[in-house]
């Protein structure tokens, strides 16, 4: 968890708490819930940490909403908005389904094209890259807000990987696999992030 945040207007990109899903389990769209003890775990040392005013957005799947909930409950002057483009990645019909019974033929297929392709005729990762980008454009400041106000998104790990590659390369710059960032805030935990770095 970053506890250095840089100057100016912030992102905090958290995510969710633990889901409950048998472990080595494909999900990103599959709408499983988070454990409840450790989301309210996480909301309270959110609570604690969040400034005032901050403006928080959730991604409308189920482990994500909870924090929401839980957070707000904390601290009513922070109420959260559903936004769709927050969702982790859609993997189709590869959704509920063991990594390992997936196929090896399938995930080649997928790192060939990897920005491309859309595992297991889901989404590809140019297309939820694309939304998170347009997600970011959504949170810039606007001229009647200060400058400084931060902005809460709870998501999840694909989402800040997103984040972490367009605000290195931009829009339009597809990765291959082994450029792709494999940081991301561990369950209940977050990263903090300069928006301005986004702005056009």
């Amino acid at each position: 968890m970053d506890v250095s945040p840089p100057a100016g207007t912030r992102l905090w990109l958290v995510r969710h708490a633990q889901p409950l899903v048998a472990p080595g389990t494909c999900y990103g769209a599959l709408d499983v819930p988070a454990d409840a003890t450790a989301t309210r775990v996480a909301a309270q040392r959110l609570a604690d940490a969040l400034p005032p005013k901050a403006r928080v957005f959730h991604s409308t799947l189920q482990r994500c909403a909870l924090l929401a909930h839980d957070l707000q409950a904390l601290r009513p002057d922070l109420a959260s908005n559903p936004d769709t483009r927050l969702r982790e990645m859609d993997f189709g019909h590869w959704e509920g389904r063991a990594w390992e019974h997936i196929g090896k033929t399938a995930i080649d297929a997928w790192t060939a094209a990897f920005a491309t392709h859309a595992p297991g005729g889901g989404e590809s990762l140019s297309a939820m890259l694309a939304r998170v980008s347009l997600a970011l454009r959504a949170t810039q400041p606007q001229h009647t807000e200060p400058a400084a106000q931060d902005v809460v998104w709870i998501t999840h790990a694909g989402v800040a990987r997103c984040v972490a590659w367009l605000q290195t390369h931009g829009d339009g710059v597809w990765p291959r696999p082994e450029q792709w960032p494999a940081a991301a805030p561990a369950w209940g935990e977050w990263e903090i992030r300069n928006l301005d770095r986004f702005s056009s």
